[in-house]
């Protein structure tokens, strides 16, 4: 019974819409007939209904039915709906005229009637939606005098679809936008007036009562975003931002929904647009292996796997608190994947040709490595046990389990390695380089630097700072870095990985160089504070291990574009394996005996370009840092 009821509920409207817009056809024809007419001496009587009427309804009808007229509402009526209504009524003057033309051959109906029946039943049909909807939008204005009043930066679509979405909930008053385009100056968007330029936000803001600032512009570049930021800041007044499309996409913000600036937003990140089609076809219904899956990098290629295609993913990780946490999000946001949780040491042999065999993986992700650059520097055992022989032992299983593609996630810091971190990870590419020897594994290395909001990253450490109110501790007021986000730089990985080379070096394009000190004011500006008066920055000088720049590119290696712009294949250097074979083996008798001196000479033999930061005579910090080429200038 609820059943019926509630059909009855949701059917009756659509039932009255189909109902007025058959009487307006009946309306327009019965009145441009007598129109046509009235002119006449001796006007014909009109019936009110005919067997002429009755095929003028019944054409009519059919088209608004198929054109899809009824699939709207009139409380969202706008230039689609007017669309369809165009193309139902002169679809349904054809129809009519064939109807009638098969019935009395058009006789009986005059010309000037059949030219002007689409252009007044347009009116007629779209007149009444639009009406119903400003109607109900006064309805939302007039409840806004207890919204939260807003002044939007930006007046491009944006701008345009957010006041949209505020009108519908009602919850925000829109009061004007700001834009710098001169031609918009003394317009109206939605009603809404645009007010004057971005740079008189503070004054505007004031006249106008705005309680919060919102800042729809989704596709400005770093210098505008932070210009923009830096007018808000200045106004006293919270701000909030429209997500953009990509975020909304990967699931990171929902659509409507205002989210916090944050740190990412303003250094000069530029949209990744990967061939979503070539990673869906590499990845399809296949069965990935992750290691260090509960970290912030192998946790989102986990995922990332998973919206893209993977069948199954075996997720080994050392820490149970991050493993089971990781495998309880991806249960419950991918309930049709097959997801296997392996808790040990991915440098286990046993291990992890357990979970080679379970897993029947057709590509493995090694993201399992110590990052910690001031901390390895005194940790070398451990540096070289489980950066570069737990990737020697994961690397050679998976050659001999036949895993199609082996790819090993790298460091910037490998390039010129002058610490612990870079030296044993360019060690362990050399490792898997000297395992690629045209088997049926593909051993793919991709390099990136810093990964906003990672483990050890800043950004956690001087966001809890400035919670706790200062000091933010910066190194150096100099020091730069390379940063880009963990979705962009896990698919750019899967991007890397689907470009089919045999045995390849890739280096991600991580845009330009942030200085830290630049990352630390901005983020205690987006906090609310001032730096130097709210929270100081103090200098606390470079740690061990540590310089001022990090370069991308190595003097040796040459690089060529691939079919993705963000992303530079590089020539690898040769490798002996026999010599490399012998290091390796000395390397772990030397960890079995936690022989430090003896791994930190095997170290830098095996590594003959890694020169510790400070130690060699000639070494001069550079202040040069080398760009991502333009495509254009890249070797081939």
């Amino acid at each position: 019974m609820s059943s019926l009821r509630d059909r009855l509920k949701s059917g009756l409207p659509r039932l009255a819409v189909v109902a007025h817009d058959l009487a307006m056809v009946w309306l327009v024809w019965q009145a441009l007939h007598k129109l046509r007419f009235g002119i006449t001496a001796t006007p014909p009587t009109l019936p009110l209904w005919s067997t002429e009427i009755a095929l003028v309804l019944a054409a009519q009808g059919l088209v608004f039915w198929q054109v899809g007229l009824y699939r709207g509402l009139w409380r969202f009526a706008g230039v689609p709906d007017l669309w369809n209504i165009f193309k139902a009524c002169m679809l349904g003057l054809f129809a009519i005229v064939l109807g009638l033309f098969l019935y009395n051959r058009v006789d009986a109906v005059p010309r000037t009637v059949l030219v002007l029946y689409p252009l007044v039943l347009m009116g007629m049909l779209g007149a009444p939606r639009l009406l119903y909807r400003a109607w109900k939008d006064s309805r939302i204005d007039s409840a806004n005098a207890v919204s939260v009043r807003i002044l939007i930066l930006g007046a491009g679509r944006a701008g345009e679809a957010l006041v949209r979405d505020l009108r519908r909930f009602g919850t925000y008053h829109p009061v004007g936008f700001l834009d710098d385009a001169a031609r918009l100056r003394g317009s109206k968007v939605q009603g809404v007036p645009v007010l004057g330029n971005v740079d008189d936000v503070a004054e505007i803001a004031r006249e106008t009562a705005a309680k919060l600032l919102v800042i729809a512009m989704p596709s400005a570049d770093a210098n505008a975003m932070q210009r923009v930021v830096m007018a808000c800041e200045r106004t006293g007044v919270p701000f909030r931002m429209v997500p953009r499309l990509q975020d909304v996409l990967e699931g990171r913000s929902l659509p409507g929904e205002l989210k916090e600036v944050a740190i990412e937003d303003l250094l000069g990140r530029k949209p990744v647009l990967p061939d979503w089609k070539a990673i869906r076809a590499w990845l399809g219904a296949r069965s990935v292996l992750v290691t260090g899956a509960g970290g912030s990098i192998g946790s989102e290629l986990c995922r990332q796997c998973a919206r893209h295609g993977a069948g199954r993913i075996a997720l080994i990780e050392i820490d149970e608190l991050a493993l089971v946490t990781t495998e309880t999000a991806l249960r419950r946001d991918f309930p049709d994947v097959e997801f296997i949780p392996i808790l040990g040491d991915c440098g286990d042999r046993a291990l992890i040709e357990y979970a080679l065999k379970l897993a029947a993986p057709d590509a493995a992700f090694h993201a399992a490595a110590y990052k910690q650059v001031p901390l390895l520097e005194a940790q070398l055992r451990e540096a070289v046990r489980n950066n570069v022989l737990t990737t020697e032992t994961v690397a050679r299983a998976c050659r001999a389990a036949g895993v199609g593609t082996f790819v090993l996630i790298s460091t910037d810091k490998a390039v010129d390695p002058v610490n612990v971190l870079g030296a044993t990870k360019r060690l362990a590419e050399m490792t898997c380089q000297s395992l690629a020897d045209q088997r049926a594994t593909r051993f793919v290395t991709v390099r990136f630097g810093n990964v906003l909001d990672s483990a050890g990253s800043v950004v956690p450490l001087f966001r809890e700072q400035i919670r706790s109110g200062g000091p933010v501790t910066v190194t150096d007021p100099e020091v730069t870095r390379f940063f880009m986000t963990i979705p962009e730089a896990c698919q750019l990985i899967l991007q890397a990985s689907a470009i089919g080379t045999h045995e390849a070096i890739y280096t991600l394009d991580m845009g330009e160089p942030v200085p830290i000190r630049l990352l630390a004011e901005q983020m205690i500006r987006l906090a609310g504070k001032t730096p130097g008066r709210d929270v100081a920055i103090v200098y606390t000088g470079l740690r061990p291990g540590e310089k001022l720049h990090e370069t991308l590119f190595h003097a040796d290696e040459r690089y060529r574009p691939t079919v993705h712009p963000k992303i530079l294949q590089a020539e690898p250097r040769d490798v002996s394996a026999g010599a490399l074979e012998n290091s390796l083996q000395q390397l772990r008798e030397a960890s079995i005996r936690y022989d430090r001196e003896a791994l930190s000479t095997l170290l830098r033999i095996a590594v003959p370009e890694f020169r510790p930061v400070g130690e060699h005579p000639d070494y001069k910090e550079s202040a040069t840092v080398v760009a991502f080429p333009a495509r254009n200038a890249r070797k081939i």
